[in-house]
Order: C-alpha cells, then structure tokens, then sequence
C-alpha cells in the first residue's frame, strides 16, 4: 500500500502537501512512462478536487500548494503571478558556493516550442547564501579533494528551472543536476552516499492565505535521502522541520 502524502497544511481554501523527488504534479508532454501524479494521489488521499496553483519540476522535492476551490485557486494564482510569494529552498553545490550574492542572469525559456536560441530572454533574479560546506578526502574529479556546499536559496523570479541554470551558470551546479551538472559528481553521490536523485528541495513558502489576507508560513523537511546525507556532512542543524503559521493580516490605518 502507498503510504500517504504528507500534509503540512489544511483549510477548507487550500492545502499544502510535500511533493516527493520524481513525481510529477500532473500529466504532461514530460510524463512519459511516469505511473503516479501529485495531482491524483492527493485528490485521492483527500477525496475532493484539488487546483494547482505553481508548479516544482519532477527531481525536486518539498513543499507545494493546491487549492480546494475554484475561487481560492484563482486568488492563489495571482499571488504567485504577481511574485507576492516568498519561496526557500535548500541546494547542495559542488564547490565551496559565494557567501552571499545576488545572481541576476537573463534566461531564455525552454519549453520546446521554439528553438531556445529564438526564445527571448526574461529578466531572472536568485539570491543565494552558503550555510555550510564540506571538505570530503576524496578524489571524484581532478583535484585530491571534493568540495561541496549546502546554499539557501531564494528565487524572486520564476523561470523554468531557474535555480539550477543560475547556480549552474555562476559554477556551482547542483549535485545530481543531468542535465546542468557533472556526470562523475552525481554518480558518486548516488553510488557512494546513496544519494540518486537532484539535492535541490523547496522548504519554505510564505504568502498572504486567499481568503482573511493573514500571512501563511509553511516550512517544508526533508526527505531521508537528503536528512542522512546531512547528517553525514555535518549539517543537521540546517534541517527544516514541518511546520504551519498564520500571522493575522495588520488592521487598517485610522486616522
């Protein structure tokens, strides 16, 4: 029997659940052979009808949001069309990552429907922060040694997989990255630390709630792929937990 997904949240507006590394959210073009949807497996946990509001591509876990109504998806879409969501995420990177640093790279998009190069290119901004980093006695590339960081990570925009091209792009690709990444780095982290999968998880999302405007806070853990290889590193002080908190909405000014 599948075990259930894990809610970090429920109102009769919204819900927000932990999407699991792999899976998608709904049937696409991208589906191929793919069994299972976030979509259906909590449509079906919940027995009602679920909206999605944003999407987190297929490798990436943590926390996403769906709506219980039309009404409620609505408003939804509009906060995160309108880039009124505050959104963390947790990284590893090969190499010791910037201590702090704005990237602000123009992306093309990569839908497929046209050339990329005849794409035009979009404003995208990331902030990121190196946490911790490690000094592994090994040698996986050229040097004697193997570098990784454990980054914060804070997209103000949202491209299609805007984290890993930007990290990517400033020389810090994410760990188990196919297509961004280094071939002889993930195969290490999947063969040698059981680690098969991109280390790239959404943990945070703060947003006004649709219905009382009061400020939603959700914090999103990890998976137990991602807590043991933390617990390896030296970096479980770093680990989210599960958590919910609303903070009402500020009352109007009088004068």
């Amino acid at each position: 029997m599948t075990d259930p997904l894990t809610l970090l949240h429920r109102d009769e507006h919204l819900v927000a659940v932990h999407k699991p590394a792999g899976m998608l959210v709904h049937r696409s073009k991208l589906a191929g052979g793919a069994g299972e949807f976030l979509l259906q497996r909590l449509r079906d946990q919940l027995g009602q009808r679920v909206y999605p509001v944003h999407r987190l591509d297929r490798p990436t876990s943590g926390v996403m949001v769906m709506a219980l109504d039309a009404a409620s998806a609505a408003r939804l879409g509009e906060t995160f069309a309108e880039r009124r969501v505050a959104k963390r995420y947790l990284a590893v990177v090969r190499g010791i990552g910037p201590t702090r640093e704005r990237l602000d790279y123009a992306l093309r998009e990569e839908d497929g429907s046209r050339p990329k190069a005849e794409m035009p290119a979009l404003e995208a901004i990331t902030e990121v922060r190196r946490l911790d980093s490690v000094e592994l006695p090994l040698q996986v590339d050229r040097y004697p040694t193997s570098r990784y960081s454990l980054m914060e990570v804070r997209p103000l925009t949202g491209r299609r997989h805007q984290i890993r091209r930007h990290l990517s792009r400033r020389g810090y690709p994410i760990v188990g990255d196919a297509k961004h990444g280094k071939g002889n780095h993930n195969r290490f982290f999947a063969e040698r630390l059981d680690c098969p999968r991109l280390l790239l998880a959404a943990v945070g999302l703060s947003f006004d709630h649709p219905a009382g405007g009061h400020r939603l806070t959700l914090s999103c853990a990890l998976d137990a792929t991602m807590t043991d290889l933390f617990g390896r590193f030296g970096w479980a002080g770093h680990l989210p937990s599960d958590s919910a908190h609303c903070l009402e909405a500020a009352a109007p000014a009088t004068t």
